[in-house]
């Protein structure tokens, strides 16, 4: 009967500590994130562009033909394919919720949904949670506060969603403590919550492993049992193995993306107390933004005011209690230990200055950039030290009050990061944060026309607006936009693609992207006649695409785009290092280089003057040494006049 009363409790606990996090996700989301049909704030984004990344991976997924492993779309990276996971698009939600996508019909995004499910489940693990050290209902719930609250979890949720599933965390330490006050090693909860961490982003992993490894540990030995447990973490292992296998984590071979940065996104010495979020956002009424260097904004950790309040408060109450908490918990306190190493990194920062940088080998570096944001990997001990310093003031004599004041400093302390998010999202639902730089009527005559976008060189501007038109146009794309990808692999590809257009081979399906002016001028030649080709700009001139449109050549577009043809200028090449500056000799200021290609060769075969704005430059000498570059010494007194300007030959 106790036991059956002590279930009902609990499951009602966790209810309302569900509805408190609804309530908070309400509060600053409001509910136009929540019909799937209205996809402006993934779109147009907020913060950051990634929630478009994310977006545009599950269109891509979504109107690909279903393959094996069954996260992977042949969409993206075409045609080597890539995992959703590497797109941050939730693989395991992505996968579960394609059919009924499909079903519904018409846009369908998820990403709403799912981050209200986060909000709720970060409630109900918090009071459960806290309602393993204090009794009652009114006082878990005001642990639960301080984690629906929690600075790290509205930072996460806006800048990545399916970061946003901090509870994985709090779950982990539930079943942690659950088990020793039980005494076992084997948790159901435990062991699903770490085959789910794979599906919805890799980084969980090494936190709640972490806190089964200190389980496990405690528990073998101090029973002198080994089996059981190691049992246990080997199935687990093979189970999540398995999982992200289904969903294709390890799809392919990455040789790019993101690799040997670990320490630049390390977190700084002052990440407790520094309140300033992403774009300059405040976290707190009272303690001032502090400095930091390199990438630790995305090792922000500001435990809040209330929380750094009582922290010193119980600390002098329980230091008598300290070292038998520690004695008791000791592997808990290792993984903790090693998880703050982790995170700080090797590049040692504090305020806004690197105090060290201990050097360690490269394969070491590289191992540990398979998490290269290793400063994420400190929220376990940060929901531990909020939840230290909510029981210890849960404990005092008059505990409700005094819960209730630290619940009350916490949210009055962190409410302009949360309002200001609050913020964020209504000017994500009505306007685009990052609108797109597509502006010309050139991109309204690719849907329906072609199969293929093809990323010749480089990156694209723009390329998450790119994407999304690929992805509403039914297209495949070979650019993979994604954490992880075969970057040999791509390239290869790519030098296939410019070997056939040298040879004057058009794929009449494709659309053909190029970064920089000089590869566009040197595959569009044998080509020209087919398709039409040119320069197309955003309206401000800060975006630029060099294109090869097949099938387009007679269409005339506007003002934005510039056709090749005879009258096409030339530009100077954006080369700079040690002596040149954007393609102007720094040592003289009179020569300038142009990127080697037949269209610049003709231009300047025989030509005796440099024109700019009216202005003749004469041409002393043409220079062709130095293989893929033509450098031009010009009778002009200071020639980066001519930098970013279109230039003629006479």
């Amino acid at each position: 009967m106790l036991t059956v009363q002590k279930k009902a409790h609990r499951t009602r606990l966790f209810v309302l500590g569900m509805c408190l996090g609804m309530i908070a996700f309400l509060c600053v989301y409001g509910i136009s994130s929540l019909n799937v049909a209205n996809d402006t704030f993934c779109r147009g984004g907020y913060l950051e562009k990634d929630i478009q990344q994310h977006y545009a991976g599950w269109l891509f997924y979504r109107n690909s033909a279903l393959s094996f492993p069954l996260g992977v779309t042949k969409s993206i990276n075409a045609p080597q394919g890539v995992s959703v996971a590497y797109t941050d698009s939730i693989p395991l939600v992505a996968v579960l919720l394609r059919p009924l996508a499909n079903a519904w019909g018409g846009t369908f995004q998820y990403f709403g949904w799912f981050t209200l499910v986060c909000f709720a489940l970060q409630g109900g693990f918090g009071t459960l949670l806290c309602s393993l050290f204090v009794g009652g209902t009114v006082l878990p719930l005001m642990g639960a506060l301080l984690f629906v609250t929690s600075p790290i979890l509205y930072e996460r949720a806006f800048r990545h969603t399916s970061l946003g599933a901090q509870w994985f965390v709090l779950a982990a330490l539930y079943f942690y403590f659950s088990c020793r006050r039980k005494k076992r090693y084997a948790s159901a909860g435990l062991f699903l919550l770490n085959v789910l961490a794979i599906g919805i982003h890799p980084y969980f992993l090494p936190m709640t492993y972490a806190i089964t490894l200190a389980l496990l540990l405690e528990y073998a030995i101090s029973t002198h049992r080994w089996c059981g447990p190691a049992l246990f973490l080997a199935s687990n292992l093979c189970s999540t193995l398995l999982l992200g296998w289904l969903l294709g984590l390890f799809y392919g071979t990455a040789t790019s993306g993101g690799q040997a940065l670990y320490g630049y996104f390390s977190m700084n010495l002052n990440a407790l107390w520094n309140p300033v979020g992403v774009q300059g956002t405040v976290y707190s009424r009272l303690l001032p933004a502090q400095n930091q260097v390199n990438g630790n904004y995305d090792a922000f950790a500001y435990l809040g005011l209330g929380v750094l309040l009582a922290l010193p408060i119980v600390l002098i109450r329980g230091r008598k209690t300290i070292r038998q908490h520690f004695r008791a918990h000791w592997a808990l306190g290792v993984v903790c230990l090693l998880l703050t190493v982790f995170a700080v990194s090797n590049v040692v920062t504090a305020n806004g200055v690197t105090v060290c940088t201990i050097p360690l080998p490269g394969k070491i570096i590289q191992l540990c950039s398979v998490f290269r944001s290793g400063g994420r990997l400190f929220w376990p001990v940060y929901d531990l030290l909020v939840l230290c310093a909510f029981v210890g003031i849960a404990r005092l004599p008059r505990a409700v009050p005094a819960a209730f004041l630290l619940a009350m400093i916490q949210i009055w302390d962190v409410s302009p990061g949360v309002y200001q998010r609050h913020q964020d999202m209504n000017q994500a639902t009505q306007t685009q944060a990052f609108p797109s730089q597509l502006q010309s009527d050139f991109w309204e005559t690719i849907p329906g026309r072609y199969a293929h976008m093809e990323s010749v060189e480089g990156l694209q501007d723009d390329a998450l607006h790119l994407a999304l038109l690929a992805a509403d146009s039914g297209m495949t794309t070979n650019d993979p936009f994604a954490a992880r990808y075969d970057a040999q692999a791509l390239e290869a590809s790519r030098q296939i693609v410019l070997e056939e257009l040298s040879a004057g081979t058009l794929r009449q399906d494709t659309l053909y992207l190029f970064e920089t002016e000089g590869v566009f001028l040197q595959a569009v030649e044998p080509v020209k006649g087919q398709a039409w080709c040119g320069r197309v700009e955003s309206a401000d001139g800060t975006a630029v695409w060099y294109v090869i449109a097949p099938g387009l050549q007679d269409h005339t577009f506007d003002s934005l785009c510039t056709v090749y043809d005879e009258n096409y200028p030339l530009r100077l090449a954006d080369y700079t290092d040690a002596l040149w500056n954007r393609g102007v000799l720094d040592t003289t200021k009179q020569t300038v280089c142009f990127a080697d290609s037949p269209f610049a060769r003709a231009k300047l075969d025989g030509a005796d003057f440099l024109c700019c704005d009216g202005q003749a430059y004469a041409i002393r000498a043409v220079d062709d040494s130095d293989p893929g570059w033509l450098m031009v010494t010009l009778d002009i007194e200071d020639a980066t006049v001519l930098w970013d300007q279109e230039l003629t030959t006479k």
